[in-house]
């Protein structure tokens, strides 16, 4: 029975009490005060002033409650008000018939309603049981109130101020209210309630406090006053809530959109300002600033880049979050701005690490470059300085005119020792040959100081054609008088022959022994070893040439001592002496051979310790390569296989996410290593498949994979906890989906996930499947995830907000009308709540509107997708 009902039943059961005919007794009433006529008094006044306060409606009122409901007339007239329907046409005759007639049409009109005339049974108990819950919990919060019965609890006032403040507190200051002043709280609870809640006084503050047991049935009826007045406030306080319920969703997820906007915007600008710098392949002219680009680059990896992958898998984190609070709440999924999807971002991403691997084999083969072009420019320095070294004032003794004053046996002396110049210098011919090649390795290799050295060779080859000239000139020269001179010292001549050889494989030699090198490692270090050996076997064979040279000066020694000739000391066909062939002998078996010795061992140490370097390397990307995948494979199977609740799932990924982030000292070990790898200039590893790059995208790949997976949990749990699925039917689901999930990845196909639905029910037809298809997979990506999967099945049966509600919510802040005002937003909603409806909503248009009417309809539908904000 409602409130209205129990009043009803009580205001006519108490006039027919006064009926002779049709009064009844109520049974549990105390006999005492039916007795005490200031009960009775009290009973009349009460209900007097209530039965007015209903009447004044309909423009008149009672003096004597027994008196003016006698004929009928004024009681039809307060049922109708009270219940807001029609009586039967009352009789206008003033015979007592009449008058009963007209009292039966209200009894007949009350019990059409349910309500018993006899006794107070069931209904009337659960009226007052209702109303008295009511109280209980609006006055709970209030100090010195404790609201048990509609007698006793009332008598102090505590619980009528209580009442009023808690619907309105700017009418009393209840902190100011005492227990011990029962009389002045009650005249103010009376006062307020007459003058601001149109509430009339229907007791005194005296009867109430003066009483042992003040009435039950005036209490109550005066009570239920108040739940009608609050009974609007009631409803428009649950409407704002929804509203603002419903605004803060929409308030949060408009934060997640900024932000991801913001996060991937920043991203995007530093993905586009960092692939020029990649891109840019302008090679520096020197070794060590190819290695400083190279170092940037191994900054930009350990540093700049890392948090740059943190921030990209956070962002799909939040994409795949905020799309998953969206289809909870019933609202439209998220569309970033032009250019900034996830597939966007993930592209661009693609793209910076296509250039990047491009930059890093560039910056390799450059230094690769400069490498070989700095040792071609020392060789070529070094094989130009023993050249103009050797020819050094050739020119000037080609230019001689020394024969043509010479004796015979002089001129066949300069003769023989022309031709051991010629022999010579085509033994040198082959050398300036490598010059040239030098030069234009250097010049193909674009070189930075390409002009030196092709204007050294030139100036080197232009010397060697004016050699080539100036020795056929003096040949021809030395030609023509040839025939002039007979006699030559055969011995001398014997000695040049010998010595001109042995002094040009002693000048090879030297050339050789001090030629530069460069190895990438031990075999190549071990081959120029193996024929370093292999020309110091040819040593003793030398020697013995030597040897057999001064044999042939001790002979002409010898001969000279024996048939007593003075000797000049000038052989006449050769510059070279005993000196000059022990000097040059000694240079190369006592301070080249053991030079070259020492810098080969040197090269051998440091392949060496390159070797150890590949191995160490080696050793520890054969663990961590492996140990990536496994991990890869564990979270694939936690987040596949069924093993608990999602919570328990959650901590187990949580332990894999923290035990891969202790890994993180092992990989930074490794990127040290990979540097000492780079700095040694070291180019390859035969000991291990994995390069780093292989670990670092692994890597990043693993901690993607990690995050996604949780933040896909996280997600299940938000659906679960958001849709009411137990884990029992989420165990279900992902039975279901794991059966079909035919290749263990975490996805179905479409003809899996059309196989997985029939066998849970659904009569699928095509277009049906299509539009099933639409929402588990709306980019088209051709698979189903189990994300996607368990959001269908819990999506059209999941209790949700709407915009019908929502625009409900508003009619009641607005009155019932199809608009609302700035100032009723501001008073019924907190002001955060109440700015953001009227910074968005749209002016109202309708007729009859006053200026600065907003449209809240159309504000609604904007809520959930269905029209424009």
């Amino acid at each position: 029975m409602t409130a209205v009902e129990t009043q009803i039943t009580y205001t006519n059961s108490y006039t027919i009490q006064h009926e002779d005919t049709y009064m009844t007794q109520e049974e549990d009433w105390d006999r005492d005060l039916l007795l005490d006529p200031a009960w009775e008094k009290q009973q009349r006044k009460t209900f007097t002033a209530w039965c007015n306060s209903h009447l004044r409606k309909a423009g008149t009122q009672i003096e004597n409650i027994e008196e003016d409901f006698r004929n009928g007339l004024k009681l039809m007239l307060l049922l109708e008000v009270i219940s807001g329907e029609r009586l039967p046409k009352p009789d206008k005759g003033k015979m007592r018939f009449h008058k009963i007639a007209n009292v039966n049409k209200a009894l007949d009109f009350i019990c059409s309603k349910g309500v018993k005339l006899v006794s107070i049974g069931a209904e009337e108990t659960s009226a007052k049981e209702g109303l008295l819950l009511w109280c209980q919990r609006k006055t709970a919060p209030y100090r010195n109130v404790n609201v048990q019965n509609f007698h006793i609890s009332w008598k102090d006032g505590l619980a009528l101020c209580a009442l009023i403040h808690r619907h309105r507190p700017d009418l009393i200051d209840y902190s100011k209210l005492r227990k011990d002043d029962p009389i002045g709280n009650l005249n103010t609870a009376f006062e307020v309630a007459e003058k601001y809640l149109d509430i009339p006084k229907m007791l005194d503050a005296e009867d109430i406090v003066n009483t042992p047991k003040p009435d039950e049935k005036a209490i109550m009826t005066y009570v239920s006053c108040f739940y009608h007045a609050f009974a609007g406030a009631e409803q428009a306080e649950t409407a704002a809530n929804r509203i603002c319920k419903v605004l803060a969703v929409n308030q949060e997820n408009e934060k997640l959109m900024e932000e991801y906007e913001k996060l991937a915007s920043e991203l995007l600008e530093w993905i586009r300002r960092t692939i020029p710098w990649l891109e840019n392949r302008v090679a520096e002219q020197t070794m060590r600033a190819m290695q400083q680009k190279l170092e940037d680059f191994r900054d930009y990896r350990r540093v700049h880049k890392p948090p740059r992958v943190q921030e990209k898998c956070q962002l799909e984190i939040n994409f795949n979050t905020l799309q998953t609070k969206l289809r909870l709440s019933n609202r439209p999924a998220f569309m970033p701005s032009e250019g900034k999807m996830v597939s966007d971002i993930a592209n661009a991403w693609k793209g910076l690490e296509q250039v990047e691997k491009g930059y890093e084999e560039w910056l390799l083969t450059e230094i690769r470059r400069l490498e070989r072009l700095d040792h071609l420019a020392e060789k070529f320095k070094q094989k130009c300085a023993m050249h103009e070294a050797w020819t050094a004032g050739k020119e000037d003794l080609l230019s001689q005119k020394d024969y043509e004053s010479a004796s015979l046996m002089e001129i066949r002396a300069l003769m023989r020792k022309h031709e051991a110049f010629e022999s010579d210098l085509a033994a040198h011919q082959d050398r300036v040959e490598q010059i040239a090649a030098i030069a234009q390795e250097l010049n193909e290799l674009d070189y930075h100081d390409a002009a030196t050295v092709n204007t050294r060779c030139q100036g080197i080859c232009d010397q060697w054609d004016n050699l080539g000239t100036l020795t056929q000139k003096r040949r021809d020269s030395l030609e023509r008088v040839e025939k002039l001179w007979e006699t030559i010292d055969q011995l001398y001549l014997e000695f040049a022959k010998r010595a001109a050889p042995f002094n040009n494989w002693m000048d090879g030699a030297m050339e050789d022994l001090q030629d530069m090198f460069i190895v990438h490692s031990i075999e190549e270090i071990q081959s120029l070893i193996t024929a370093h050996d292999q020309f110091k076997a040819t040593l003793p064979e030398a020697d013995k040439e030597r040897m057999a040279t001064l044999g042939i000066h001790n002979e002409i020694l010898k001969i000279a001592q024996t048939y007593g000739i003075k000797l000049s000391g000038i052989n006449p066909y050769t510059n070279l002496s005993l000196q000059d062939i022990s000097t040059k002998w000694d240079t190369v078996s006592q301070h080249f051979v053991p030079l070259r010795d020492q810098m080969l061992q040197e090269e051998v140490a440091r392949q060496q310790a390159n070797e150890r370097l590949r191995r160490q390397f080696a050793a520890q990307a054969n663990i961590i390569g492996p140990w990536i995948q496994t991990k890869m494979e564990e979270i694939s199977h936690v987040s596949v296989d069924i093993a608990g609740s999602l919570e328990e799932q959650m901590n187990s990924l949580k332990q894999y996410e923290q035990n891969i982030i202790n890994y993180k000292s092992n990989i930074d070990k490794l990127e040290g290593d990979h540097q000492l790898i780079q700095e040694s200039l070291i180019f390859d590893n035969k000991h291990t498949n994995y390069t780093m790059e292989h670990i670092r995208v692994g890597w990043e790949q693993l901690l993607t994979t990690i995050a996604r997976t949780i933040n896909e949990v996280e997600n299940q749990i938000l659906t679960r906890d958001a849709k009411g699925i137990s884990q029992e039917q989420l165990n279900e689901f992902r039975a279901s989906f794991n059966h079909f999930d035919r290749k263990r990845n975490g996805m179905m196909d479409p003809d899996d996930f059309r196989a997985c639905l029939i066998s849970m029910g659904y009569d699928l037809g095509e277009v049906e499947f299509a539009r099933i298809m639409t929402l588990v997979d709306p980019n088209n990506t051709g698979v189903v995830t189990f994300q996607a999967f368990i959001d269908f099945m819990t999506r059209e049966t999941a209790e949700t907000d709407t915009a019908e509600q929502v625009m409900a919510s508003f009619k009641i802040l607005a009155s019932d009308k199809n608009y609302i005002t700035v100032e009723e937003l501001r008073r019924e909603l907190p002001p955060e709540q109440a700015e953001y409806c009227i910074t968005r909503m749209t002016r109202y248009a309708g007729p009859d509107s006053p200026p600065g009417a907003l449209d809240y309809i159309s504000f609604s539908s904007a809520l959930y997708g269905e029209s424009d904000l």
